[in-house]
């Protein structure tokens, strides 16, 4: 009951933040802060290991969804950059950090924490940035470092709770898992993906469709899991395979599933944040009786907030220089390396956010039948850097970018000429279909009915509109054919133009003359118009 309470209190208070233009995450904490510390509130406790396997799968898996696997693939080196080797310089930074500072503290459990505050969280970041403008490769990069940076974090974290459990810390054994926690999630994730695309393209009930899109996280983790692979690789790699299929499933399909998906991240996160807020005030008691006290931990807490906030513009800077380098039978292009000003948007957008929380939050209090060493003051030093980031990072990068003039004006241009191309490819599709089946629906059904047909497909007119006035028309001659009949045949006409549309778009995306943006802009228009046909009173004639 309190956790109801406590989802639907987050949720309520979230609309408000996105309708004042508040920072969510920060109100919820601060209100979960305050909420606690009303009487008769209780001590949230939540399983720790429920927060990795049921929180983060969906909210990963969503990311995946809404990304590009075509421009993931063409900035794959730089993503590749930030989401693995700012990570690892990142998390070892952290660590040798509170090794030093928190005596008779285990590497292996300062890397834990190191391996929790390293991966920063792109939402808050992209959500500005897509407000603001900022140029496609600077998204693309930012959220693909999301999703590549938490596979490789959490894989880090799962071998330095090896390390701490069994009380040494091995590079060949950590490299071994690594390895084979990232081979074994991806194929688990594909392999799902593929099946589940498989059967998405045979179904014709969308509500089904979405229902088993919902359950498909957590089978790629779990699934992941129990092989020994990385849950969080193969959440991410079936997401991204599904999205990148998503134009050969049905269109009803892709409608549900855009706002399924925005209510589920909505109150994870919401959840996610409030939940850390009504947990300070009880781990700040037990940081403070613990042996280091709360103002060591304090400090602690700050000093790895300035590292893991120095670390990220130092490494962005310092490996600019790769973006400009170009494999053979790389698809890189030329003009996908980062501006020097967009590297410093880049490298103040280190927010760390639900994943972070969420793997503080999971730190086991026994582990191998001991106590965890300073589980409270790691705790307390990795909401401090998500809190502190977002606070100091988060709300001042918007200004970092209009300070800048970071923008994609000429990425907007480029979008319009590209889009201007393809509704003209397509339209020529569509013509090409209707002069191939206009014979056919003569045949049947005579010149008057195919001219009416093609007509109406031709100029698009709305079929209840025209049935309508021709129902009403008190000269209507029954001996023509039917309107229902009309509609129908032009209804299948109009369908079958729409699919040879949809066919175009996806050649373009996949030769590389479209960009996904685009193409997902023109979908989403040829999707509403085949949703409005099926809503059409003439078609349930």
């Amino acid at each position: 009951m309190e956790i109801l309470v406590l989802v639907a209190g987050a949720a309520l208070l979230t609309a408000l933040c996105r309708q004042r233009g508040w920072p969510a995450p920060l109100v919820l904490v601060a209100a979960g802060l305050v909420v606690s510390f009303v009487p008769g509130v209780p001590r949230f406790v939540v399983h720790p290991e429920l927060i990795l396997e049921l929180v983060l799968p969906p909210l990963l898996f969503s990311a995946a969804l809404t990304s590009s696997y075509q421009d993931f693939r063409r900035s794959l080196n730089s993503i590749t950059r930030l989401g693995v080797g700012l990570v690892l310089v990142s998390a070892l930074a952290v660590a040798l950090v509170a090794w030093l500072l928190v005596p008779d503290l285990p590497f292996a459990a300062a890397l834990v924490l190191g391996a929790v505050v390293a991966p920063p969280d792109a939402v808050a970041a992209a959500a500005v940035g897509r407000r603001l403008g900022l140029p496609r490769r600077v998204m693309t990069l930012l959220t693909g470092e999301s999703l590549i940076n938490d596979a490789t974090s959490l894989t880090l974290y799962k071998v330095a709770l090896a390390g701490v459990a069994t009380g040494a810390w091995s590079l060949a054994a950590g490299l071994k898992v690594f390895a084979v926690a990232v081979l074994a999630g991806v194929g688990v994730g594909l392999v799902l993906g593929w099946l589940l695309h498989q059967l998405r393209m045979r179904l014709d009930d969308p509500v089904v469709a979405s229902a088993i899109g919902v359950l498909t996280p957590f089978a790629a983790y779990w699934c992941a899991e129990a092989i020994e692979g990385s849950g969080v690789l193969a959440v991410v790699a079936a997401g991204l395979f599904l999205a990148h299929t998503s134009p050969r499933a049905g269109y009803a399909t892709r409608l549900y599933q855009e706002p399924v998906w925005s209510t589920v991240d909505l109150l994870l996160e919401a959840f996610t944040f409030a939940l850390i807020g009504v947990q300070l005030k009880w781990l700040i008691a037990d940081v403070n009786a613990s042996d280091q006290g709360l103002g060591h931990a304090v400090v602690v807490a700050l000093v790895v907030l300035a590292t893991a906030m120095l670390v990220r513009p130092l490494y962005v800077v310092a490996t600019s220089r790769m973006d400009r380098v170009r494999m053979r039978g790389s698809h890189r292009t030329a003009d996908d390396a980062l501006t020097g000003k967009e590297s410093l948007v880049v490298s103040w957008a280190g927010m760390r956010g639900v994943v972070t929380l969420a793997a503080a939050a999971a730190i086991p209090v026994v582990l191998a039948g001991e106590v965890f060493p300073e589980r409270a003051t790691l705790q307390l030093v990795a909401y401090t850097v998500a809190i502190g980031t977002l606070l100091l990072q988060g709300l001042t990068l918007p200004w970092v970018i209009r300070r800048l003039g970071v923008g994609s004006q000429a990425e907007k241009e480029r979008d319009a000429i590209q889009e201007a191309q393809v509704r003209l490819d397509t339209a020529e599709a569509a013509q090409a279909v209707i002069a191939r089946r206009r014979p056919e629906i003569a045949a049947r059904v005579g010149d008057h009915v195919a001219d009416e047909v093609t007509s109406r497909v031709i100029t698009a007119l709305g079929v209840r509109a025209q049935a309508a006035a021709a129902l009403l028309d008190p000269n209507h001659d029954d001996e023509h054919p039917s309107i229902p009949e009309i509609g129908l045949r032009q209804q299948a006409l109009r369908r079958e133009v729409i699919a040879a549309q949809r066919d175009v778009l996806v050649a373009r995306r996949d030769s590389g003359e479209l960009d996904e943006v685009v193409m997902q802009r023109v979908l989403r228009e040829l999707d509403l118009e085949e949703e409005r046909m099926s809503a059409s009173w003439v078609n349930r004639l």
